[in-house]
C-alpha cells in the first residue's frame, strides 16, 4: 500500500517497520523506508520515483527489481484504443479535490485505452473472455493456454458500460464470436448481446445476479461507493484488490499474484477513482440490470445458446433461485461444487 507522510507528522522512536532519515527537522521532503518484517535487512523505498523502480509508488514504481508475473503478464499484452472518451476536452480530474491528473491520463478528446491480451490462431473460432467486477484480465491467465488450443481467445480489462464494449469488440473481432462473462458485469454483456445476438455464437456466465436477492452489492464492494470513505478506501490497493478479492470465497492468493492484481492502484489513482465511480453506479442500478437481464433471457425472442456456469462456494451471491430461473429459461446450467464466483478461481493458485 502507498502512504504518504509529511513533515509535520512525529513517528514513534522505535517502530519496527518504519525508519525516519536522520536530521528531520531540516527536510521537507521524506524518503521514507518500509523494512519486511521477514528480513531486516529488506528495505522499500515507499515514495520512489520511477527512475528508481523500486517500492509502493503511484508514479509507477514497482514492488522490487526482480521479474514479477505482473510484469510478465503485460508483456503478452497489447493496448488497443477504442470508444471516445468524451467531455469537455479539459485534461482529466480527480474527483475529489479537482486537480489535474497526471500526464499519462487521458484527454476527454482521446480513444479509451484497454490492455488485451490475445492467444491461439486468429484462424479458429473467437472467444472473448470478460472479467467480474472488481478483478481483472489476469484472473483468465490459466484458462487462456488451454482454450486457445482449439480457440482464437482475447481477454481485456473493461470498465464495465455497453457503448465501450461495443467500440472495443469492433476493434477485437469482425467475425462471430463467443462471450464469457463473470459476476456483477454479467447484466451489462447481457444488454449489449440482446442487441447484436447476430455477432454471438454462445453465450457463458459465470455467476451472474439472477435473481432478486443478487441485486444488492456485498458490503465489501459497497463500501467503494460511500461519500467520501469510498473515495479513500479505492484509494487503498490492499482493500481494493487483496480484501475484494478474497472476501468472495474460501481461497487465499499468494503475494506475487496478488501483486498483479494491486499494480494498477501502485501505479495510477485513476484506477482508484475508477472501482470508485463504477460502484457508485452499480450500487444504484445493479437492481435495474438484474431485473432487465432476467427479462432478455427469458424472452421469446432470445436466441443465443446461452449456459451459466454456477461456482457452489460463492459467498458473494447464493445458488438459490438460479437452478429455477435457468429451468424455466431453458438454458443449459454447469454446477462447479468445489468452485467460487470464477472471477476469483484462477487467482488462487
Amino acid at each position: 500500500m502507498a502512504l504518504c507522510f509529511s513533515a509535520s507528522l512525529s513517528f514513534p522512536k522505535r517502530h519496527p517497520l518504519i525508519s525516519t532519515p536522520h536530521n528531520i527537522s531540516r527536510k521537507r521532503n521524506l524518503p521514507l523506508i518500509c523494512r519486511s518484517n521477514s528480513d531486516s535487512d529488506e528495505d522499500y523505498l515507499l515514495d520512489a520515483p520511477v527512475s528508481i523502480g523500486d517500492g509502493f509508488s503511484f508514479s509507477g514504481g514497482k514492488y522490487s527489481d526482480e521479474p514479477s508475473p505482473a510484469d510478465e503478464w503485460f508483456k503478452q499484452g497489447k493496448i488497443v484504443k477504442a470508444h471516445p472518451v468524451g467531455g469537455t476536452g479539459e485534461k482529466a480530474k480527480d474527483p475529489i479535490f479537482g486537480l489535474a491528473m497526471a500526464g499519462s491520463s487521458q484527454a476527454s478528446t482521446d480513444l479509451f485505452r484497454w490492455f488485451c491480451v490475445e492467444s491461439g490462431n486468429p484462424a479458429n473460432q473467437t472467444v472473448i473472455l470478460i472479467h467480474g467486477f472488481p478483478s481483472q484480465a489476469y484472473s483468465y491467465r490459466k484458462v487462456l493456454p488451454i482454450l486457445s488450443k482449439n480457440n482464437h481467445v482475447i481477454a481485456f480489462d473493461w470498465l464495465e458500460f455497453v457503448d465501450s464494449l461495443d467500440s472495443l469488440v469492433n476493434e477485437l473481432s469482425k467475425d462471430k464470436f463467443t462471450l464469457v462473462v463473470q459476476g456483477y458485469f454479467s447484466p451489462v454483456v447481457v444488454k449489449y448481446a440482446q442487441d447484436h445476438q447476430e455477432k454471438l455464437n454462445n453465450l457463458i456466465l459465470l455467476n451472474p445476479p439472477l435473481t432478486v436477492k443478487h441485486a444488492n452489492l456485498p458490503s465489501t464492494l459497497a463500501i467503494f461507493s460511500n461519500f467520501l470513505l469510498g473515495e479513500i478506501f479505492s484509494q487503498d490497493p490492499l482493500r481494493a484488490s487483496d480484501k475484494a478479492l478474497t472476501s468472495c470465497g474460501p481461497y487465499q492468493i499468494k503475494e506475487e499474484v496478488a501483486m498483479v492484481y494491486r499494480r494498477p492502484y501502485l501505479t495510477s489513482g485513476s484506477s482508484g477513482f475508477a472501482l470508485n465511480a463504477i460502484s457508485r453506479s452499480m450500487k444504484k442500478e445493479l437492481k435495474g440490470y438484474v431485473e432487465d437481464m432476467r427479462r432478455i433471457l427469458g424472452d421469446k425472442t432470445w436466441k443465443v445458446r446461452t449456459s451459466v456456469c454456477w461456482g457452489e462456494r460463492d459467498r458473494w451471491l447464493s445458488f438459490e433461485g438460479v437452478e429455477d430461473f435457468c429451468r424455466e429459461s431453458n438454458h443449459q446450467l454447469i454446477k462447479v461444487p468445489m468452485g467460487i464466483m470464477c472471477r476469483r478461481i484462477a487467482a488462487r493458485k
